[in-house]
């Protein structure tokens, strides 16, 4: 079962690259079929194998010989590994489906935040439609208890908190990140967005300082809040209930 939820993770997320590519540059992501980026030739079935088509290839297209970027393989891969931990912490359900299509959506907007420094407003309207739709399937078909309220207190909490931040710094954190984190916070509740924003900052920081010790970013260059989020929501996804669970028991003992 595991070999068919990687493989499964891979081959959408060789989908992902498509989106990724083409969603900043305004084209369809259906239309036309996968081609090369340098010379335009259509890509055939076999050129199109994710991860191995590129290791078969050595990172060149077949018909130009122009370089494939390694992004290609790293997404398809990425997206296997997450499918693997969802589906070893939620089980074969609503919640591994849902949260399968939320993650992949979160590293679509990841690299084109990386990439082109925008959050686009359709792929965060469709993770809050997905979220509403979510809840009501557990409400309705599980009987489950749903708190709309802390969903909502989670949306609108995270969202004014970082308008907060964008007045007091003057700009620095954009309407994407506001939006963005608004989202994550009618999915996971109040709570956990805290956590999810406590972590965003923490990668961040550590991120940033990679990227300006290694010359990649300059002091005076943006560096996108977009992709720190989403890792922060997926760790608080998994993991979230045990670090407040460990940090609450170690403020305990410290009393």
């Amino acid at each position: 079962m595991y070999i068919l939820i990687f493989t499964l993770g891979i081959i959408i997320g060789s989908f992902l690259n498509v989106c990724i590519y083409r969603i900043p540059r305004e084209e369809s992501i259906v239309f036309p079929s996968s081609h090369c980026t340098y010379c335009s030739h259509p890509l055939a079935w076999y050129d199109l194998i994710p991860i191995l088509s590129f290791l078969f290839l050595r990172g060149k297209c077949r018909y130009c010989g122009g370089a494939i970027s390694p992004r290609y393989p790293i997404v398809e891969l990425l997206n296997g590994i997450i499918y693997l931990l969802i589906f070893y912490h939620f089980g074969l359900s609503i919640d591994f489906i849902f949260f399968g299509f939320i993650i992949s959506i979160l590293i679509v907007i990841s690299f084109i935040d990386y990439y082109h420094q925008i959050i686009p407003d359709s792929l965060i309207l469709m993770i809050l439609a997905l979220s509403i739709i979510h809840k009501a399937l557990i409400y309705f078909i599980y009987k489950a208890p749903i708190s709309f309220f802390d969903s909502i207190s989670g949306f609108a909490g995270a969202g004014a908190l970082f308008i907060i931040i964008a007045l007091v710094s003057n700009g620095g954190m954009g309407g994407g990140d506001i939006k963005l984190i608004a989202v994550m916070g009618f999915i996971l509740g109040l709570k956990k967005t805290l956590l999810n924003i406590l972590l965003s900052f923490l990668i961040g920081a550590v991120f940033s300082i990679f990227l300006l010790l290694s010359g990649k970013k300059g002091r005076k260059d943006a560096i996108p809040f977009g992709p720190f989020i989403c890792i922060s929501f997926f760790i608080t996804l998994l993991y979230g209930e045990n670090i407040i669970d460990w940090y609450i028991l170690k403020l305990i003992l410290q009393k």
